[in-house]
This record gives structure tokens, sequence and C-alpha cells, in this order.
């Protein structure tokens, strides 16, 4: 069983090991929201402090980045992080180009079980909670699995271009959340243990 649960100080062990399996495996922390500073040396405390500030709009506005929120999928029986999503909102321009309102990762060690679905799946909700009706998502070309994951959840594919930020030929997609949600219900429903734990 899953469920999504918002990053707090219990987590620390956890996260740094999620953390570490990234690095061991050289694999881009995609869905980590701000959580990746700690790669440029910001502790995990001084990312939870920025994560609860950057929950108010006019603070993050004025560090130049857009309101969002950031969760850990975690297994329960596992008790143990195997994935993260990040869902943002009053988003720029810019990134209603590329970038889009989610970014998600599961850790290198347990993909290609599905459990991205899953992850992308919770996502829609935290959107359908921050009245998002629709979400854009990108990802490569190349990265097969997203591509995937987000055609699972009912991705529209509107656009193929080079994202200039790395030059890599990247898909486009919409999602209609509340639609998606609806058609896939009882899909996902069955694999989750319970609502949004803060």
């Amino acid at each position: 069983m899953f469920y999504l649960e918002e990053p707090t100080i219990n987590r620390k062990e956890d996260f740094l090991n999620y953390i570490e399996e990234f690095i061991k495996y050289n694999s881009d922390t995609n869905g980590f929201g701000l959580f990746d500073k700690i790669l440029n040396g910001l502790t995990y405390e001084e990312c939870l402090d920025i994560y609860e500030n950057m929950k108010d709009p006019l603070y993050a506005k004025s560090i130049n980045r857009c309101p969002g929120r950031t969760c850990f999928l975690i297994n329960k029986e596992e008790n143990q992080i195997i994935g993260m999503i990040n869902v943002r909102y009053n988003l720029p321009e810019s990134m209603l180009k590329f970038g889009g309102h989610i970014g998600y990762s599961i850790r290198p060690t347990k993909r290609n079980k599905g459990y991205n679905k899953i992850n992308l799946y919770l996502g829609l909700k935290i959107a359908q909670e921050l009245g998002l009706e629709q979400v854009m998502l990108d990802c490569t070309t190349k990265n097969i699995a997203s591509n995937k994951t987000i055609q699972a959840l009912g991705g529209i594919l509107t656009r193929c271009e080079i994202d200039p930020w790395d030059n890599e030929l990247t898909n486009i997609y919409w999602i209609n959340v509340q639609d998606s949600l609806k058609k896939y219900k009882d899909t996902y429903e069955q694999y989750l243990q319970s609502p949004l734990k803060k």
C-alpha cells in the first residue's frame, strides 16, 4: 500500500538515503522540489524551512519561484521513501512552455514496477486540492518510462520541441485533472492506504 507524506524532520535519514541512491546511480533528481538543494550544501533542516516558507505565494514570488507541494511516496510495508512528487501552481509563462506543474521520480532500485503511475495519480489528487483543472507535464522523448507514465494517466501530447534549458527534444503533455482521477480511480485507489499524511 502507498501514500504521500509531506517532508518532516522524521524522514531526514530516509530522505538522505534516498538522495544517496540517486547520486550512486547518477540519476536526475526530478520531483525533488527544492530538496535537491542539499546537493548544493544546504542541510535537510534548511530545506524544510524553505519548503514551509514556499507555501506562501508572496514569499515564493519574492525569490522568483512558484509555490508548490513536495511529497514523499511511501511504501507502507517497507516504511520507505520510494518516490517523490512536486506539484507547482501559479506558474509563470515560461514554465507553461517547459517545466510544467508536476515533476516526479522513483528511486533507481524501485523502477519498472508501476510505482510512478501511482505517484502521478496521487499528484493529480494534490493538483485537484490546489484547484488546478489541467496540468502540464513534460519529459524528453528518450525517457520512455516517463512518457508511458504520463500517457497512462490520460496525458495528451500537445507539442514536441527542443527545450533550450538542456537542448533535449521534449514532449509536452496536458492532463485534465478531474477526468483523469475519475477514469483511473478503480485502477489506482486499490493501492492506496489513506489520504495525504502531514
